[in-house]
């Protein structure tokens, strides 16, 4: 039988001339740009130069967290921007990346600053008529060498543990990042003056329009949202001080267990899903009167849910009748959100997309903190969260109209948009970078161009 050949064998050559590749990155080199933040890093670095540096500070961090962004997972990756300088300009060598890192102190470097003010009114701002709902949690980053503060973590592991905060924004994959705090592999989970650090920072990184102001209930309304480890006495109290409601797991125990045996079967109501309909096999039942909770916040409401576990989860000695019990401590009252207790339950349950972010945020570079020093893996960190920001604005201002991009996973939209082919051409005094137009979304993306340039001029 003669066997048909399969796959195309095409002459390769080198000799090809003004393809581009990675052309996309250039939405994200714009938005730093355009928004401020390449000329407000410059500023607050200016003077960590004893003269006038070759490369502008801002325009290094921000080429680095573009090639965070476009997949780098070690500042070596910055030279795919180099290896573009036809299309990208003048890109600065690893040497003078790993020289700026060095000069960043996190705790002075205003991550964003105005930047998320600008990009918001340009149209990536979420509605400020609702709730702002920021969610903290804590990651494990596993280091394969000795670095600095790496140490051996509750999972058995060794590396760094840093406690994260994301704006919830549910209209695009990976969120919005606030804040990062980088901790050693075995800082602990509940740590209140960790949690307390991270939601100063992550106020900060709000523009003032969208900051709480202590008992003004006409004011921007803001929410914490932890799982139990953030369910301290003294991060409760901070939020209250900052005028930041809470929303907390809280720890199950025996107390808790017989509760739930004394909750009558009447006052236990169907739990809801995002539409409004009844959530299968789960009920929700306030139990704030049965606790004692006048160590917390005044107003602080205790909610119970339980829910028949899935098949294949095994149960735990707390939970009763075979279900899976969860509890969430609040202090929101009652009539601000819609449904009851079961729309606070139901917003408590949406904590959970804080591991999409985390998972997001991981293939964005927190995977990997490339650095031995403990300062240059938080300088690291800081350029991860900026990358992950840079890529949520790219999304609201350019692809706002189209779900496939807007909502795709990080990898996919590198590979969608990102990592595009293209051809450069020099005409006159012009420059212009003509898209594959065989490519799926070479019409989106060309639209996305002229959405960000609108939106930003």
């Amino acid at each position: 039988m003669k066997r048909k050949g399969l796959v195309r064998r095409v002459k390769v050559t080198a000799g090809g001339r003004g393809v581009v590749s990675h052309a996309g990155v250039g939405l994200l080199r714009e938005l730093a740009e355009d928004t401020g933040l390449s000329g407000g890093v410059s500023d607050v670095l200016a003077d960590a130069y004893r003269g006038i540096p070759v490369h502008a500070p801002g325009r290094v961090f921000t080429d680095l967290a573009v090639a965070v962004a476009d997949g780098a997972d070690a500042i070596s990756g910055i030279a795919t921007l180099g290896d573009r300088a036809g299309l990208h300009g003048p890109v600065a060598s690893m040497p003078t990346t790993w020289r700026l890192l060095e000069r960043i102190d996190v705790e002075h470097l205003p991550r964003i600053g105005q930047a998320r003010a600008r990009a918001w009114a340009a149209g990536a701002g979420p509605d400020l008529g609702e709730e702002l709902r920021l969610d903290f949690d804590a990651t494990i980053t596993i280091a394969h060498s000795d670095k600095q503060h790496a140490a051996a973590t509750w999972k058995h592991t060794f590396g760094f543990h840093p406690l994260l905060c994301f704006l919830d924004r549910p209209e695009v994959a990976g969120g919005e990042a606030l804040a990062g705090l980088l901790r050693p592999g075995n800082a602990g989970a509940n740590t209140a003056a960790d949690h307390i650090t991270v939601l100063e920072q992550a106020l900060a990184a709000l523009p003032a329009y969208a900051r709480p102001v202590p008992g003004d209930t006409r004011g921007p309304r803001v929410l914490a949202r932890s799982d139990s480890a953030g369910a301290t006495r003294a991060f409760a109290a901070a939020c209250r001080a900052r005028g930041v409601g809470f929303s907390f797991g809280f720890r199950v125990d025996a107390r808790i267990q017989a509760i739930v045996d004394e909750i009558p079967a009447q006052d236990w109501t169907p739990a809801t899903e995002p539409d409004r309909r009844h959530r299968d096999g789960a009920w929700v039942a306030e139990a704030t009167g049965m606790l004692d909770l006048s160590h917390w916040p005044t107003g602080s409401r205790l909610l119970l849910r339980k829910e028949r576990p899935h098949p294949g989860a095994q149960l735990r000695f707390i939970d009763t009748e075979g279900h899976r019990v969860t509890a969430v401590l609040t202090d929101t009252p009652p009539g601000v959100i819609i449904g009851g207790i079961e729309g606070l339950e139901l917003r408590h349950r949406q904590h959970a997309r804080v591991e999409d972010r985390i998972r997001e945020a991981k293939n964005t570079g927190l995977r990997n903190l490339p650095c031995h020093a403990f300062a240059h893996n938080a300088a690291w960190l800081t350029v991860v969260l900026t990358a992950t920001d840079l890529v949520c604005w790219i999304k609201l201002l350019s692809f706002g109209d189209h779900p496939e991009l807007s909502r795709a996973e990080i990898n996919t939209f590198r590979y969608r948009v990102l990592h595009l082919a293209a051809q450069l051409v020099h005409t006159g005094r012009q420059h212009h970078l003509r898209i594959d137009r065989t490519w799926r979304w070479s019409t989106e993306i060309a639209e996305g161009f002229h959405e960000l340039r609108t939106a930003l001029h």
